[in-house]
């Protein structure tokens, strides 16, 4: 009898952490039946929102990555551009030098014009191209901006569809215009901004300017 007590008095703590195991088992099952992505798993409207802005997201993912490869593209061709326009000048330079120095007629002053007008001209080629890859330049940045801003709007979108669940209105989607018109619009009013934007080509103009008289001065002297 007393093997039995003992027996029996052993087999009481087991039962108690089976049930403890047993309890702690349904309170998790209990607790991811409630989980905002098992209730969205069993709402077919909620899960085909989520796959759908997912997809979207992935979607302004490689946009964004294409635009930015584009702007990298853009300002290696502009680059390439400026050095052009600097190598030019260079030659161009050093040919009117030399001339300068060989010259044994004195009616070579009196065409000083013609090569500041092939200088001016060229110059004018470089930097109506330049300005035209600038101009893309701030279109594909603008849309980068615009493509990132709805990005992360779609991104808070999709985080409190993940919070809510089943209680996330449908209806609702990202709100981003408003914000985005505003900003447009400040950015488009700022002569500073454009003047920022557009230094490259202000420069290569101003140098262009400046390089117009040296023909005369080198060819005719001071």
């Amino acid at each position: 009898m007393a093997g039995m007590k003992d027996a029996h008095i052993v087999e009481i703590p087991v039962d108690e952490e089976h049930q403890h195991k047993l309890s702690s088992a349904m309170t998790i099952i209990s607790a991811n039946q409630h989980h905002p992505l098992m209730e969205i798993s069993e709402s077919p409207g909620h899960l085909l929102l989520l796959k759908l802005w997912r997809r979207e997201e992935d979607l302004f993912a490689r946009r964004i990555a294409g635009k930015e490869s584009r702007m990298d593209s853009i300002r290696r061709e502009i680059f390439q551009l400026c050095c052009f326009f600097l190598i030019f000048h260079g030659f161009f330079t050093t040919i009117l030098f030399t001339s300068s120095v060989n010259k044994s007629e004195d009616h070579v002053c009196h065409k000083w014009w013609i090569p500041s007008v092939l200088s001016l001209s060229t110059s004018f080629v470089f930097v109506f191209l330049v300005q035209v890859n600038l101009w893309r330049y701030w279109k594909v940045w603008n849309q980068l901006q615009r493509a990132k801003s709805e990005n992360r709007a779609l991104t808070r979108s999709i985080q409190e569809l993940r919070m809510k669940g089943a209680s996330f209105d449908l209806s609702k989607g990202p709100q981003i215009g408003k914000r985005m018109k505003s900003s447009s619009v400040e950015i488009k009013w700022k002569p500073l901004t454009w003047c920022s934007q557009y230094l490259i080509t202000i420069c290569l103009v101003c140098f262009s300017g400046l390089m117009f008289p040296v023909s005369k001065f080198m060819l005719c002297g001071f």
